[in-house]
């Protein structure tokens, strides 16, 4: 019996020893860090790329550049007069329909240096000074003369030209050699109206003398009829048709009168200043005597017979 007590002990104390090691040799479980919660970043925006504001092109037909204008304009449309039947300041050519001559080549010239827009008008002679004077035009070419009177009605450029007015007769003529010579006699003055050449007739000439047409062009027909003995005319102008009619028309004696030629503006405009600055520096590059010479002097060939002419 006590060794069975004995083996119930000895079970008892190894099941209390195995119980003892289980528990001490059993592993421990790593202690979890709890997260620490990290304090807020503040966001560092990011660094915005500079925007480029877009370059605006410049509309069609403006000429020059801000960079370079004499004076900016911006690209200001301006509206110029002209008649597109007076050689050699404007015309449209027949064979190509172009229109061409000194005032285009002038005023594109001004427009770059301003850097502004020409833009061309047909218009009547008879009537365009008060059409640029009640602004409906903002300027105008065709080679007019500076006067008081219409100084009274609209503002004048500089000058970029002086023009004398000469007789143009028929060739050959012996009935008389000067604006003076030609008053003494009964013969018939032709001449364009409302032009200087006109007012220079009534200062030699009675007006029933006077035979005034809408255009040159129909001036020197009637003269080449016989239906005038001669025309008062611009020197240059009288050159173009000499070239025409090489053997039928000539310029003769001194010059009546030698007159300044300008762009006109309404009254008050302010494109005078910022035109007679374009102009003062064509004229001192050089340009605007290049210009001259070229519509002015010999070389220019075309005549009355190459343009188109309203019948």
């Amino acid at each position: 019996m006590r060794r069975n007590v004995l083996i119930v002990n000895l079970i008892l104390i190894a099941t209390l020893l195995l119980s003892a090691c289980a528990s001490t040799n059993e592993p421990t479980a790593p202690a979890v860090e709890e997260p620490q919660s990290e304090a807020p970043v503040a966001e560092v925006p990011a660094a915005e790329e500079p925007v480029e504001e877009p370059v605006a092109a410049d509309p069609e037909g403006c000429l020059g550049s801000a960079d370079t204008a004499v004076v900016d304009l911006n690209c200001q449309e301006i509206t110029i007069a002209v008649e597109n039947a007076y050689l050699p300041f404007n015309y449209i050519s027949i064979e190509t329909g172009e229109p061409g001559g000194w005032d285009y080549d002038a005023w594109n010239e001004i427009c770059t240096r301003l850097h502004c827009i020409p833009v061309f008008v047909e218009a009547g002679w008879d009537g365009m000074i008060q059409a640029v004077s009640d602004g409906q035009f903002d300027a105008a070419g065709d080679g007019i003369t500076n006067t008081t009177d219409r100084q009274e009605v609209v503002d004048f450029s500089i000058g970029y030209i002086n023009i004398q007015q000469r007789l143009l007769v028929r060739m050959g003529e012996t009935r008389f050699d000067s604006i003076e010579a030609f008053a003494e006699t009964d013969l018939q003055m032709g001449t364009q109206s409302n032009t200087t050449n006109y007012e220079t007739a009534t200062e030699f000439l009675p007006e029933e003398r006077i035979s005034a047409f809408e255009q040159f062009p129909f001036a020197v027909q009637a003269l080449l009829a016989g239906d005038v003995d001669a025309v008062i005319i611009d020197e240059v102008v009288g050159m173009g048709y000499m070239g025409e009619n090489a053997e039928q028309l000539e310029l003769i004696g001194p010059a009546i009168s030698s007159d300044e030629l300008g762009f006109i503006f309404p009254l008050g405009s302010d494109l005078v200043d910022p035109v007679n600055q374009a102009i003062q520096s064509m004229m001192a590059d050089g340009f605007l005597a290049a210009l001259n010479v070229r519509y002015f002097g010999p070389e220019f060939d075309i005549t009355y017979d190459d343009i188109l002419l309203e019948d």
